[in-house]
C-alpha cells in the first residue's frame, strides 16, 4: 500500500528529474560528490527553494509573482539599513524586515485581487518598482559588513547539519501542513481550480488570493534574511533572476500555471534541479552566458511540460485504452 501510495506521489517525478540530473552532472565531472561541493550545495540551494514556497502558493491560486528578485534587493537594502544606520537593532530589523515583505506581498495582492490587474502586469510593475525603491537606500551602493550576528544565520550548523538546511524543513514542513491540513490551503486550492465554484461554495476568493501573495512576501523576506546573512551585506543588485528560479523550480516540482494542481514540498526538489544544473555548469567551467541559455531552457522546457501534460496524458491513456481493447 505505502508503495503504491508512494509511486502515485506527484512528488515522485520531481524526485526522480533530480536524481536523473545529479547523475548527469556526476558523470561529467568528479568533483560533485566531494563532501565540500555537497556542502556548498546545500548552502546554495536553500534561498531559491524558500522564495519558491512563497511562488508555488501564488501559481496555485492562479497567478504569478514576477517581484520576488527584487524584493530580495528591497528588502535586505531595508534591512542592512535598519540595523546598521537607523540603530533599530538585530533581531528588531529582521522582525520588520518580515513584516515590510509582507507589506510588499499585499500591495501585489490588493493590486491582483481588487483591483484585478492581471498578476503578470501587477507583478511586474513591481519587478521594476522594487529594484528602483532599492537604489534609493545608500545612494544605490551596497551596505557591508552589516553584523556580526548574521554570519552564525547562514552557516552554522545544528548537530552537524547546516541551518539553511534546517530552515528549509521547517518551512516546507509548516507549508505541507498548512495546504493538507487547513483551511486556508484548501480555499488556495479551490480558488486555483475554479474560482467561480469556490465562490459559489462561500469561500473569499479576493481575500483567498491576497493570502498567497501576503505568504510570498514572508517567504521572499526569509529568502532575504538568508541572501543579507550569507554575505553580510544589503545590495540592490541581489535577487536578479531569482523569480524566474523560483516559477522554475515550482513548474518543474509539478504546480500547474492554470493554477489548482501541485504539491509544494515538489518545488524544493524542483529548486534542487535548477541548482544542481547550475552547479554542475560551473564546475565544467561553462561560460556565464551559456549557462543563462540553458537555464532559460529549462524555464522553457518546464513550461512547456506544464502546457502539455493533459495532451501526454491523454493520449497515454487513449493508447492503453486500445490496448486492452486489442487485448480482449
Amino acid at each position: 500500500m505505502m508503495v503504491r501510495r508512494f509511486l502515485s506521489s506527484p512528488v515522485l517525478g520531481p524526485i526522480v528529474a533530480m536524481l536523473l540530473v545529479a547523475v548527469l552532472v556526476a558523470i561529467s565531472t568528479d568533483r560533485f560528490l566531494t563532501e565540500g561541493n555537497l556542502r556548498n550545495l546545500a548552502l546554495q540551494v536553500s534561498i531559491v527553494a524558500l522564495v519558491g514556497i512563497g511562488s508555488t502558493l501564488v501559481i496555485f491560486v492562479g497567478g504569478i509573482d514576477l517581484s520576488s528578485g527584487s524584493m530580495i534587493a528591497l528588502l535586505t537594502m531595508l534591512f542592512a539599513s535598519m540595523d546598521k544606520f537607523l540603530g533599530i537593532g538585530f533581531w528588531p530589523s529582521i522582525v520588520a524586515t518580515f513584516i515590510c515583505g509582507a507589506a510588499l506581498g499585499c500591495v501585489n495582492g490588493l493590486l491582483t485581487a481588487y483591483l484585478r490587474i492581471p498578476s503578470f502586469i501587477a507583478t511586474l510593475a513591481g519587478l521594476s518598482a522594487y529594484r528602483g525603491i532599492a537604489f534609493m537606500f545608500n545612494n544605490g551602493s551596497p551596505i557591508f559588513d552589516v553584523s556580526p550576528l548574521l554570519d552564525p544565520i547562514f552557516y552554522g550548523r545544528v548537530a552537524g547539519i547546516p541551518l539553511p538546511l534546517v530552515y528549509l524543513v521547517v518551512c516546507y514542513g509548516g507549508a505541507y501542513w498548512m495546504m493538507r491540513y487547513t483551511r486556508l490551503g484548501r480555499s488556495i486550492y479551490a480558488v486555483g481550480g475554479n474560482a467561480g465554484a469556490a465562490r459559489l461554495s462561500g469561500i473569499n476568493v479576493r481575500r483567498i488570493e491576497l493570502m498567497a501573495f501576503v505568504l510570498a512576501g514572508i517567504a521572499t523576506a526569509a529568502g532575504a534574511v538568508l541572501m543579507a546573512a550569507r554575505l553580510n551585506s544589503g545590495s540592490p543588485n541581489y535577487g536578479v533572476g531569482m523569480e524566474l528560479q523560483a516559477i522554475a523550480a515550482a513548474i518543474i516540482g509539478g504546480a500547474s500555471l492554470t493554477g489548482g494542481r501541485g504539491h509544494v514540498v515538489a518545488t524544493l526538489f524542483g529548486a534542487l534541479t535548477i541548482t544542481i544544473v547550475q552547479n554542475g555548469l560551473n564546475l565544467n567551467a561553462v561560460p556565464t552566458s551559456t549557462q543563462s541559455v540553458v537555464i532559460g531552457a529549462i524555464i522553457l522546457l518546464a513550461v512547456g511540460i506544464d502546457m502539455w501534460r493533459r495532451d501526454v496524458a491523454g493520449a497515454v491513456r487513449r493508447l492503453v485504452g486500445a490496448n486492452t481493447v486489442d487485448r480482449n
